[in-house]
């Protein structure tokens, strides 16, 4: 059984993270949706507030405080790290500015891709940027820091209308997918959609085929080789743990790969910016981080997560809920 453990403590503008007795196999950083730009506050199309020019010096407490750590392996942004309203001629600028605020972390920082970084650059320029290993510009790939351990880092946009070429042929299926099954002209609009049908907005994407194949052979290798394995994805993969609109358009296919395997054992992800937590019907944690852009100034969203054997002992900061994720037998 899960338990979400209230260790979130402030001083100040500063936060700390909670120190206990334990020895991890491994620790590393998270924090998801920075989505930095040098624009004013403004509000989600909920109306939540959104701080646009705090949320970078969020991360730069989060850095100064996994450098303090000092046993973290490495850390994990989950995507979205500039906003889709930054002006289209500053998106390099900011993508630089915030990767050059990663970069002061000590040790490796892992990247993956959401849609507001599309929004600001396309695919052949964002990738690099964010040093994403990428043959044929697709954005997944795999490590494994440890060798009990593996991490799979989906790309969420592999079947996208934003970030490929217009006429590529992910955009032509991604536009096709879109028409067949949501009628509203603007397709950002759930308007009609009914129940997990209100996952088929154009803000979110697919697993492609191809990547399909790809995530079955790694979690067979990771099977061979008795291997736990964390999926990483922007996009959420389980309704349990996130609003319908913010759930991969293909979660259930994904799902059905992961779920041949006993590998897997939690997912984590972002995009919902209110985050959440859930186990699925074979047992695997789906942990979606909150985000970083929008805590008021002088409040956070980031934490670190220890790897053990039977678990992953997540401690968040601050608005960030730090979350015990013990595996099933």
């Amino acid at each position: 059984m899960t338990r979400t453990l209230k260790l979130q403590l402030a001083m100040g503008s500063q936060n700390t993270f909670v120190n206990a007795e334990r020895n991890p196999l491994l620790s590393f950083g998270v924090i998801t949706d920075v989505q930095y730009a040098d624009i004013p506050d403004g509000h989600s199309f909920r109306g939540v507030p959104r701080y646009y020019r705090h949320s970078i010096l969020v991360l730069q407490r989060a850095v100064q405080n996994w450098n303090k750590c000092q046993k973290l392996k490495f850390v994990i942004n989950f995507g979205d790290i500039v906003d889709g309203f930054c002006p289209k001629d500053q998106s390099y600028n900011a993508v630089q500015k915030v990767v050059n605020e990663f970069d002061k972390f000590s040790g490796h920082v892992y990247h993956m891709i959401g849609n507001h970084c599309l929004y600001n650059l396309p695919r052949h320029k964002l990738l690099p940027l964010l040093k994403i290993p990428a043959p044929d510009r697709h954005a997944y790939y795999d490590f494994s820091p440890i060798p009990e351990y593996r991490f799979v880092v989906l790309d969420g946009y592999d079947i996208s209308a934003i970030g490929w070429p217009e006429d590529h042929p992910n955009t032509e299926k991604a536009l096709k997918f879109l028409s067949e099954k949501n009628p509203n002209s603007e397709k950002n609009s759930p308007e009609g959609l009914v129940n997990l049908d209100r996952r088929f907005l154009k803000f979110n994407g697919a697993v492609g085929e191809g990547q399909l194949e790809w995530l079955d052979r790694v979690l067979q290798d990771a099977t061979n080789l008795n291997q736990k394995v964390v999926v990483c994805c922007h996009l959420p993969l389980d309704p349990g743990s996130s609003s319908k609109e913010a759930l991969l358009w293909n979660y259930d296919e994904v799902m059905n790969v992961i779920h041949r395997y006993n590998c897997v054992k939690v997912c984590l992800g972002g995009h919902d910016h209110k985050g959440g937590h859930s186990i699925d019907s074979h047992g695997v944690h789906h942990r979606v981080l909150e985000a970083a852009l929008e805590c008021p100034p002088g409040t956070d969203a980031f934490g670190y997560i220890d790897v053990f054997d039977n678990r992953l002992s997540l401690f968040g900061t601050d608005r960030m809920d730090s979350t015990d994720m013990v595996f099933t037998p």
